[in-house]
């Protein structure tokens, strides 16, 4: 395993550290899961860097990386609705899209295409990790959540929509 790959899984290996101190109640434990969130978030950006420069870039890693993303998001997502700072139909609204999306790779996989990841997918999972990163932050401010609620809740529809439009093709609505 490359390094780029032992960063992900490091990511990986974070998320129950983080939903951890995020039920424990001692002094600061909101401030060290938001450590432990932005350090994941952070090696998301470095491991892919990193592959990219020293030419590290395996299977395992374009498979891995996406779903080490989305399980790091979704494990502070769901820590939210626990909370009542995110409502329970935002989450489920984040989770349709990522299995639609990956539904949508796996499909044009299996016609020969590979979907590659789109600007307003990276846009989507910024945005996101900065709004969980304010909400860990800053908490009791319910302006705050709204916004980052509706901004983690606008770039997740666009992004889905976009991957779906420009790859229409994909989908082969007879077979629908």
């Amino acid at each position: 395993m490359n390094l780029a790959n032992k960063i992900t899984m490091t990511r990986v290996c974070l998320i129950p550290v983080f939903v951890i101190l995020c039920y424990l109640d001692f002094p600061y434990h909101q401030l060290a899961a938001l450590a432990v969130f932005i350090l994941a978030s952070l090696s998301d950006y470095v491991d892919g860097r990193l592959a990219r420069s020293r030419d590290m870039v395996t299977d395992f890693g374009k498979f891995m990386d996406p779903i080490a993303d989305k399980m790091l998001v979704l494990a502070a997502l769901c820590m939210f609705v626990g909370w009542e700072r995110t409502p329970a139909w935002v989450l489920l609204v984040i989770l349709a899209r990522e299995f639609a999306v990956s539904a949508l790779r796996l499909i044009a996989v299996d016609n020969g295409k590979v979907i590659a990841a789109a600007w307003s997918g990276k846009v989507k999972t910024a945005s996101t990790m900065v709004c969980i990163i304010l909400m860990l932050a800053v908490t009791d401010n319910t302006i705050l959540d709204f916004l980052c609620n509706l901004v983690m809740l606008v770039t997740t529809v666009y992004s889905g929509v976009e991957y779906f439009v420009k790859n229409k093709e994909v989908i082969n609505w007879a077979d629908v």
